[in-house]
């Protein structure tokens, strides 16, 4: 059961790259999504380090209280 799903797996894999490989709107569609994560994780990230320097800065405060 495994090695068949491994297997589709990975003719779904090579069967999308291919199809990417082969059609520009394939291809644009898959540059727009990969640029939509990559500003969403950097967005999160910013959050994350705001937060975090946020945090570290009231901590900072109540130890020197």
């Amino acid at each position: 059961m495994e090695k068949i799903f491994c297997l589709g797996l990975m003719f779904g894999a090579v069967g999308g790259a291919l199809l990417v490989a082969n059609s520009y709107k394939a291809r644009s569609l898959v540059k727009k999504s990969q640029a939509d994560v990559m500003q969403k994780v950097s967005d999160m990230m910013d959050e994350r380090l705001q937060q975090q320097s946020s945090d570290s800065q009231s901590a900072e405060k109540k130890s020197k209280k």
